[in-house]
């Protein structure tokens, strides 16, 4: 009896992450990639001509690496929406809002973005966009005591995360 609990209980958790839970990194893609290692490679040749010893080497070990931390950083952005129904929250970068404080939820496409992002933007919106990202979406807030009349960030799969946010 208490094996047959067990499952039916991790089959119930299971489903309820498999249908509430949503989680996505902003990674740089991988042709994103090539460009910044190849300027660093090629500031490392411009510092290593003409000098030997230390200064040959020391270039390539500091830029690359730089580099690749820089890339890294840049790709480590996650985007989730997570818990129950009650205490379900949209978290974005760092930052985390209820979703009980979310109003409307817009998709905007690639094609949308600059409108979006340049005179239709709000200063104070909160935004978290990333350039090797097409689509975006939108979210109001519908809290009074927040300033922030609506977030707007990038993400790979804006339809799942609007279905998300509007419960459906």
């Amino acid at each position: 009896m208490a094996a047959s609990s067990q499952s039916s209980d991790s089959l119930g958790a299971n489903s309820r992450r498999a249908s509430g839970a949503y989680s996505e990194r902003l990674y740089v893609a991988w042709w994103g990639w090539l460009l910044p290692l190849a300027t660093a490679v090629l500031i490392a040749a411009e510092i290593h001509l003409g000098y030997p010893g230390v200064r040959a080497w020391l270039p390539y070990v500091i830029a690359v690496p730089l580099a690749i931390a820089l890339l890294v950083v840049l790709g480590r952005t996650r985007i989730t929406i997570d818990g129950e129904d009650a205490d379900r929250e949209l978290g974005v970068a760092d930052a985390r809002l209820p979703v009980r404080f979310i109003g409307e939820v817009d998709v905007i496409d690639k094609h949308g973005k600059r409108k979006a992002m340049g005179p239709d933007l709000d200063p104070a919106a909160y935004l978290v966009h990333r350039g090797w990202v097409g689509p975006l979406v939108r979210v109001h807030l519908i809290d009074p005591d927040d300033p922030t009349p609506y977030w707007l960030f990038s993400t790979r799969k804006p339809q799942r995360v609007a279905e998300l946010l509007r419960g459906q």
